[in-house]
C-alpha cells in the first residue's frame, strides 16, 4: 500500500490503559484501523525498527482490531516499561507508505506548531515569475513529478502527535493547475490560493498554479496585478505567470530556489530529472545536526542575568531592548501584515560603497540600523544592550554538500550589542560585523537549544524582530540559455506574500535592477499598520542618510538625529501565554451513563470532538476539557469527582490530544486506584494527526472497541 493511495479514513487509533504492570510483562497496545493483518504487521515491524529495546508481535482481535504486544529485551527487561510519547506516537505514524520520520527543532518545531494551531492560510508562502514562449503543461508537471521522485522534502508531510516532526513518504503528488486568463484576476488567485492552506499531514505541500495572459500580451506589460496589452504577441507566445505555493515550515526561501534550479533543468531535459534521490539530504542533516557538541555554544550564550552596564556582543539578553516600539495600546486587529519600500539602485550602490569603506557589508549597515530602531524604541539615553534575530541559512555549516539541501536548514539566531549614542558610529558597525561572523559558526544551533543555554522558559523568545538578508542562488547563465534555445524565458521569481511568528521581520533583497528592496511582514495584533509602516519607513530613512556621514568621529546620536522629528512607533503589549482549564459538554448523554472526556489542545484538528458526538449512538456523556497549559495540571482523580464519581471515565483525544489524554492517565496509574477502575487505571484512546471527519471516525473506532471489551 502507497502513501499515494491511502484514503482520508487511514487516521488509526489506539486504545490502552496505563497501569502498574508486573515485571516481564509487555506493553500491550489495541491497535485499531482499515490495516488488515498484513498492515498490522508492517507497523510492527517498523516500530520494531526504531525501538530496538522491544520485541514486538501482533494478533488479531474480533472485529479486526490488533493487539500489539511490546516485550522490553535486553538489560533491565524485567522493569515495567511505560508507554512514552514517542512510541505511542510511532504506533499511530508507521503506516504503510511512510518510509522515514525526520526529527525536526528549533524554528522548525516551532512552525510546525503555529501552523498546526492556525488558520489554513498562515505560514504559507508564495513567489511567482513570468514565463515568455512555449510552455507545456504535460512537460511541466512531469518535471515537477520527477523532482518528487528525488527530493525526499517534496514527499513530507507533518506530525505533531508527540514531539513535532516530517514523515516522509514512498510517494507524493505536486498539484500543477492552469488557469486561462479570463477565469479570474491575478490577485484573487494569489489570496485564494494563499486561504487555501495545506492539509498539514498529507504529503504536497507545494503547488503550482498557472495562469495564462490575454493573447497578445507580452511578459513586460504585466504588472502585479493587471494585464497592460500594448506590444501584441501570438497566442503560443504569450506569457504565463506561475505561482509557486508552500509551507514555510518544510522550506525557506533558498530552499524554494535550489529546487526551482532543478525543476528547469527537469524541464529543459523532457520533464525528466537525470539521477536518484539526492544525498546528501533533510535525513542527513537530520543525523549531522544531532551529533553537534553544544559545549562551544556555552561560552557564546551565557547565562541569563540581569544587568545595567554596557554588554558586550554576546551579552545576556535579559535587560535588553527588543521591541520595535513603545508601549501601546492593543490594535483590535489580528493576523498578518505586509508592505514594502526600496532604495533605488543609486542610493544601494552608493550604501554599499559607503559600508566597503568602513570594512563592512551593507548587511551589517542593515543591522546597526535595525539595532538604532529598537534603541529609540526604548527610550534610553545612555548605553544599553539590543537584541534581535539575524536569520541564517544554515548552509554554510562544516557538512558535506549542505549549501544544496532544500528544506529548511535555517534559524533566527539572537543578536545582542550596546547601543551606546555618544561611541563612534564605526565602532557599532565595527561591533555589529564582528558579532555576526561569530554567529555563523553556530548557524546550526536550533532556538530551543538556545533558550536552555540561557536558562530561559522554553516558551520565551530572546527578541520580538528578526532581520532576514536573503541572497538567493541564481538559476546557471548555462541553463538560462539551454532554455532560450527551446524560445523559453523566465525572469527572477519573486516573493508575493509572507508570515511571520514574531511582531515584526524585515526581509531585505536585492532586486533584478540592483535596487535594496526592504519587505516589513508584522503581526497586526502586535503593531498597527499605521506603526509597522513608520518602522519600516524610519529604517529606509536611516538607511539613505548613512552614506552621509563621512565623519570617522561621527557618533551614534548623530545618526538617530534625522529622527528627532518622527513619532516613535507603538507596540501593543505582549499577551500573556494562556493558562487553564475549561470543560464544555458536546453531548449530555443518558443519566447515569459512563463519561468520555476528550482532551482539547492546540494541534488538535479543529471540529472534530463535535463530529464524534454528533455521530456517536452510545448512551454515554461527552465532553471537551480544554487545556492551556501542560498535563500536569489535571488529575483524574478531580475529574471523576467531576464528571463520574460513579461511573466509568475514559478519556480520548486527537493527535497531541491524545498524547495529553495519556500522560493525565499516565499519572493516576502511578497513585492508588479510586472509583470503579481498579488499580486508578483508565482507558485512553488516542488518534493520529488527521482531518476532522477521519480523527473523528478513528476515535469513534477506539471508543468502540472500548464499549466492546465492558460489555
Amino acid at each position: 500500500m502507497s502513501s499515494h493511495h491511502l484514503s482520508e479514513d487511514t487516521v488509526l487509533a489506539v486504545v490502552h490503559k496505563p497501569g502498574r504492570s508486573a515485571p516481564g510483562c509487555p506493553l500491550v497496545l489495541e491497535l485499531c484501523g482499515p490495516l488488515g493483518t498484513a498492515g498490522a504487521e508492517s507497523v510492527a515491524a517498523r516500530l520494531a525498527e526504531r525501538h530496538r529495546a522491544y520485541s514486538v508481535t501482533v494478533g488479531d482481535d474480533d472485529g479486526g482490531r490488533h493487539r500489539l504486544s511490546l516485550l522490553p529485551t535486553g538489560p533491565g527487561e524485567a522493569r515495567p516499561q511505560p508507554l512514552t510519547a514517542e512510541l505511542l506516537a510511532d504506533v499511530l505514524a508507521l503506516l504503510p507508505g511512510v518510509e522515514g520520520i525526520v526529527p525536526v527543532t528549533g524554528h522548525q518545531r516551532e512552525l510546525i506548531l503555529a501552523a498546526a494551531a492556525g488558520a489554513p492560510g498562515r505560514h504559507v508562502e508564495q513567489l511567482f515569475w513570468n514565463w515568455s514562449g512555449p510552455l507545456d503543461t504535460s512537460r511541466f508537471a512531469m518535471a515537477w513529478q520527477s523532482l518528487v521522485d528525488r527530493e525526499a522534502v517534496l514527499r513530507a508531510s507533518f506530525d505533531w502527535t508527540a514531539a513535532p516532526r516530517l514523515l516522509l513518504h514512498d510517494r507524493a503528488e505536486i498539484e500543477v493547475v492552469r488557469h486561462a486568463h479570463s477565469t479570474l484576476t491575478w490577485s484573487d488567485l494569489v489570496k485564494r490560493d494563499r486561504a487555501r492552506g495545506f492539509d498539514l499531514h498529507r504529503p504536497g505541500l507545494l503547488r503550482a498554479t498557472l495562469l495564462d495572459a490575454p493573447p497578445g500580451t507580452a511578459a513586460q506589460d504585466w504588472t502585479a496585478h493587471t494585464w497592460q496589452p500594448q506590444d501584441r504577441l501570438p497566442p503560443e507566445r504569450a506569457p504565463v505567470r506561475v505561482l509557486l505555493t508552500y509551507h514555510r515550515a518544510l522550506l525557506d526561501e533558498r530552499g524554494v530556489h535550489l529546487l526551482l534550479r532543478e525543476f528547469f533543468r527537469a524541464y529543459a531535459g523532457g520533464g525528466v530529472l537525470p539521477g536518484g534521490e539526492r544525498r546528501p539530504d533533510i535525513r542527513d542533516h537530520a543525523r549531522w545536526l544531532a551529533r553537534q557538541d553544544t559545549t562551544t555554544a556555552h561560552a557564546f550564550w551565557p547565562t541569563t542575568t540581569p544587568t545595567t552596564t554596557p554588554a558586550p556582543a554576546t551579552a545576556p539578553v535579559s535587560a535588553a531592548a527588543v521591541r520595535p516600539g513603545r508601549p501601546g495600546s492593543p490594535t483590535g486587529h489580528t493576523g498578518p501584515g505586509r508592505l514594502q519600500r526600496r532604495l533605488r539602485p543609486p542610493q544601494t550602490a552608493r550604501l554599499r560603497s559607503w559600508a566597503a569603506m568602513r570594512g563592512v557589508g551593507e548587511s551589517s549597515a542593515l543591522h546597526v540600523v535595525w539595532a538604532l530602531l529598537l534603541y529609540r524604541a526604548a527610550g534610553a539615553t545612555g548605553p544599553l544592550p539590543v537584541t534581535f534575530h539575524v536569520h541564517l541559512s544554515g548552509r554554510d555549516v562544516p557538512m558535506q554538500g549542505a549549501a544544496g539541501i532544500p528544506g529548511l536548514l535555517g534559524n533566527p539566531l539572537p543578536m545582542t550589542v550596546t547601543v551606546d549614542p555618544a561611541a563612534p558610529l564605526a565602532d557599532l558597525l565595527h561591533q555589529m560585523r564582528d558579532t555576526a561572523f561569530d554567529l555563523i559558526a553556530h548557524a546550526w544551533l536550533p532556538a530551543d537549544r538556545i533558550r536552555a543555554l540561557d536558562g530561559r522558559d522554553q516558551d520565551g523568545e530572546p527578541a520580538d524582530t528578526v532581520v532576514v538578508f536573503d541572497s538567493r542562488p541564481e538559476l546557471p547563465e548555462a541553463l538560462l540559455a539551454e532554455l532560450r534555445e527551446m524560445g523559453v524565458q523566465v525572469d527572477a521569481p519573486q516573493s508575493v506574500s509572507g508570515d511571520t511568528t514574531l511582531p515584526f521581520t524585515l526581509v531585505a533583497q536585492h532586486s533584478p535592477e540592483g535596487g535594496l528592496l526592504l519587505t516589513g511582514l508584522y503581526d497586526r495584533a502586535a503593531l498597527a499598520d499605521g506603526d509597522a509602516s513608520a518602522t519600516l519607513s524610519q529604517c529606509v530613512q536611516l538607511l539613505r542618510s548613512l552614506p552621509d556621514h563621512r565623519d570617522p568621529q561621527c557618533t551614534v546620536a548623530q545618526v538617530l538625529e534625522p529622527l528627532r522629528t518622527c513619532d516613535v512607533p507603538r507596540a501593543a503589549p505582549r499577551s500573556p501565554a494562556p493558562r487553564g482549564l475549561a470543560l464544555a459538554e458536546l453531548r449530555p448523554g443518558e443519566p447515569l451513563s459512563d463519561v468520555i472526556c476528550l482532551i482539547a489542545v492546540p494541534g488538535v484538528p479543529p471540529g472534530a470532538y463535535e463530529a464524534l458526538a454528533r455521530d456517536h449512538q452510545g448512551p454515554e456523556r461527552i465532553v471537551a476539557l480544554r487545556m492551556e497549559g501542560p498535563a500536569g495540571d489535571v488529575s483524574v482523580s478531580v475529574l471523576r469527582e467531576m464528571l463520574a464519581p460513579d461511573r466509568r471515565l475514559v478519556l480520548g483525544g486527537c493527535g497531541p490530544g491524545g498524547s495529553a489524554a495519556h500522560e493525565i492517565a499516565r499519572r493516576a496509574a502511578s497513585g492508588p486506584g479510586t472509583g470503579p477502575d481498579a488499580d486508578g487505571e483508565v482507558a485512553v484512546v488516542m488518534t493520529g494527526v488527521g482531518g476532522t471527519a477521519a480523527s473523528a471516525r478513528a476515535l469513534a473506532r477506539g471508543l468502540r472497541s472500548v464499549q466492546t471489551k465492558d460489555t
